[in-house]
């Protein structure tokens, strides 16, 4: 059977070919998202305020945004390092080279200058230093009450068990700690953190601009309430607690505080959970606080001016991202960038000019320069599509209806090479599903993961839309999960699914869906629950139980077992495995560190049990996300499973 298909598929690129069209390769359809022309990279002068410049592979270009002329420059050297982490401490450079000591534990519990909470909160690094260079703030990490999971290092001579700390939900925690060292005193001090328990978040911290002060958005375990609290970066004792939140299913702050460059005692403050979309909201240094964005749109901060704050916004449309302006007094708002699609802009140092780079289904990419009072506009660089010698086949970007009725969910779909609405396809259904994910979007080829197209160019309809959880839509959208990770997601894809499926050229026999980690959970729990609909499925790193998963992320969504041990129970799939009736591959890194093997082991286990036959193919020395020759290996393992059964 795999012989006939492969010289079917031979023919068709023949065919194609002698049409001046070839189908994409493996190796093509992996590399990357899309086609994209080469990166533009906006990099305002701050000595030439009207300038930008463009580095080049040998060159950088200065270009004035009034002329338009252009010179050669050499890019400004990097700040060399003044501090970086060694193992599990920290090092001070001083300007000499010579180093210095922060920290000295021997105990490898006790970690500090990395990253905490494991990555969640927007964190993603362990050391501040702070505007004036002299004080460093940093994470501090205590990880002793931590469980450990075991890996196998397949490389050593006889096989060795590797540990990695893994806080696993309802199980304790790291307990996070902000030092402060003094590069003049060599003195360390702590802030003061007294709110919650030990196992609090200690968030988004920022210094003000005069170096005094460090602001933290302090969150409790249980993601329900948080403090941001003004701390002395001198003694470390809290000066005062701004403001709060609280939200009966969770708060997520994951923005630092951008103090405004014209007064030092106000600042923006950003989160969807006072008015339900993410907004800005300026605030003062004594606790004033004012919605600056009031759209019910999510937004994020992008730069400012004298008077004007400046951010990206869905307001348009949320499959479409632009950037507007709003009178820092009035409030009034105005929208910057033309041509619908999806921008991406960078200002300039003094608030003056703005850099366009966009692109939208159709538009490849197009990079333009404007003025923030919104006179003037000029396109600098339009590309060609770059994709046209690869026969793709056309995208349709729509929305279908989300199961409660509430809410217009996107989607794009790629019909096969050659569309005849009178035959009858197989459909691929491609899926992520979970918290922080937009898949589609008015952005060129609609987001399009190129596996996509090449298993379109193979016969296939390929859908793929954004369902409830996902983000970009507002607060209500994102939490219609909580408590019930799956539910409602499944819910939205099967509704777009049997609208799939009334149209005439769906073989509603032969439906399938691929999906990796959130995706991968979503796969299994469509394939158990609704197994009159999906014939075949490819999970990946699928999370299976979520009392197996990470405290941070795991509690924000499903809580614990002590208090949600119903939402628990409904959607882990142990109890589900049995239900299974289609063809079903899980694939999975052996050394993953986010969804670790306890996950697919035990359905497999399950499975084993009840007699249901499952396939299993594991990447021995891939961590989460399986990358270089193993994801060929990988994609070509995906595709040549529906192609086998589907």
């Amino acid at each position: 059977m795999r012989k006939i298909l492969t010289l079917l598929l031979s023919l068709i690129a023949i065919v194609a070919m002698a049409n001046n069209r070839r189908l994409l390769t493996m190796e093509e359809a992996i590399i990357g998202r899309q086609f994209t022309p080469a990166s533009y990279r906006v990099l305002w002068s701050e000595e030439y305020p009207k300038e930008f410049l463009h580095p080049t592979d040998s060159l950088c270009y200065a270009i004035d945004v009034v002329s338009g002329k252009s010179r050669v420059v050499e890019l400004p050297e990097r700040e060399k390092a003044t501090v970086k982490s060694v193992g599990n401490n920290i090092v001070w450079i001083e300007e000499e080279g010579t180093e210095r000591a922060v920290t000295n534990f021997t105990d490898k519990n006790i970690v500090a200058g990395s990253s905490v909470s494991r990555n969640e909160f927007g964190i993603d690094g362990g050391l501040f230093l702070s505007p004036n260079k002299r004080l460093l703030a940093f994470y501090q990490k205590d990880e002793s009450a931590v469980t450990t999971f075991p890996l196998l290092d397949i490389t050593t001579r006889t096989g060795s068990l590797f540990e990695i700390k893994y806080p696993m939900n309802g199980m304790p925690s790291e307990r996070v700690s902000v030092g402060v060292y003094n590069a003049d005193t060599k003195q360390t001090i702590y802030l003061e953190v007294e709110e919650f328990d030990s196992e609090r978040y200690l968030t988004n911290l920022t210094w003000s601009p005069d170096s005094s002060t460090i602001y933290l958005q302090v969150l409790d375990r249980q993601q329900k309430n948080m403090h941001l609290n003004a701390y002395s970066a001198t003694t470390g004792s809290r000066i005062k607690t701004l403001l709060t939140e609280y939200n009966d299913k969770y708060v997520e702050p994951s923005f630092p505080l951008v103090f405004l460059q014209s007064d030092p005692k106000q600042f923006i403050y950003t989160t969807s959970n006072r008015d339900g979309y993410q907004n800005l909201y300026l605030c003062n240094t004594e606790g004033a606080i004012r919605r600056l964005t009031v759209v019910d749109a999510d937004v994020e901060y992008a730069g400012q001016s004298d008077k004007s704050i400046f951010y990206h916004s869905a307001e348009v449309s949320p499959v479409e991202r632009h950037l507007f302006a709003v009178d820092i007094k009035t409030g009034n708002p105005r929208q910057l960038t033309r041509g619908e699609g999806w921008h991406n802009c960078t200002i300039s140092h003094n608030g003056e000019y703005f850099a366009d780079n966009y692109s939208s289904l159709s538009v490849p990419r197009v990079v333009a320069v404007g003025t923030t009072n919104a006179r003037h506009y000029r396109e600098l660089f339009r590309a060609e599509n770059p994709c046209l010698e690869h026969n793709f086949c056309p995208i349709e970007l729509g929305t279908v209806r989300s199961a409660d009725d509430k809410y217009d969910n996107y989607y794009r779909l790629i019909k096969p090479l050659d569309f005849d609405p009178a035959k009858r396809y197989p459909v691929i259904l491609y899926v992520y599903g979970g918290p922080h994910s937009q898949m589609v979007t008015n952005s060129f080829q609609a987001g399009l993961r190129r596996w996509e197209m090449y298993m379109a160019q193979r016969g296939y309809v390929v859908f793929v839309m954004d369902n409830r959880g996902t983000d970009n839509r507002g607060l209500a959208f994102e939490q219609a999960i909580h408590r019930q990770c799956g539910v409602a997601e499944m819910a939205d894809q099967i509704a777009g699914i049997k609208w799939l499926m009334s149209h005439s050229w769906v073989d509603s026999s032969r439906i399938g869906v691929h999906g990796w980690s959130y995706g991968g959970f979503m796969t299994i729990s469509l394939m158990v629950n609704h197994p009159d609909i999906f014939k075949v499925g490819v999970a990946g790193g699928p999370v299976i139980d979520w009392r197996w998963y990470e405290v941070m992320y795991g509690e924000r969504y499903m809580e614990t077992e002590a208090t949600n041990a119903d939402g628990m129970n409904s959607t882990s799939l142990i109890p589900r495995a049995k239900e299974l009736k289609g063809k079903l591959l899980i694939c999975q890194g052996a050394v993953d560190d986010v969804v670790v093997w306890q996950h697919s082991l035990s359905f497999i286990d399950e499975c084993i049990k009840h007699w249901i036959p499952v396939d299993y193919f594991p990447y021995p020395r891939a961590q989460h996300n399986v990358r270089g020759k193993d994801r060929v290996h990988l994609m070509q393992k995906v595709t040549d499973y529906f192609e086998d059964y589907l």
